[in-house]
């Protein structure tokens, strides 16, 4: 099993959003890092960055990072599907 390791801002959005959605969010990442290669996990490599994906989990998108030396998944952004990918 991978390591899940959690940046400070998607901690807070975590915090922010309902209870419901946050762990429906949480429970997608943790099936990730049991099998981060399985074929339906709704997770699509972002284009022009390594090791760099986006998992859609309904309107939200989680942009995440792997380290396979460490083998650990970075959770660098939780946003809605519209503003998950501006800087």
């Amino acid at each position: 099993m991978w390591k899940i390791e959690y940046k400070t801002p998607v901690i807070r959005v975590l915090a922010r959003m309902s209870r419901k959605v946050a762990k429906l969010i949480e429970g997608k990442i943790e099936q990730l890092a049991n099998n981060p290669y399985a074929p339906n996990n709704n997770v699509t490599a972002l284009k022009g960055m390594n090791n760099y994906y986006r998992l859609r989990v309904g309107d939200w998108r989680v942009v995440y990072r792997m380290d396979g030396q460490i083998l650990t998944i970075v959770v660098l952004k939780i946003a809605p599907r519209g503003g998950a990918y501006q800087p």
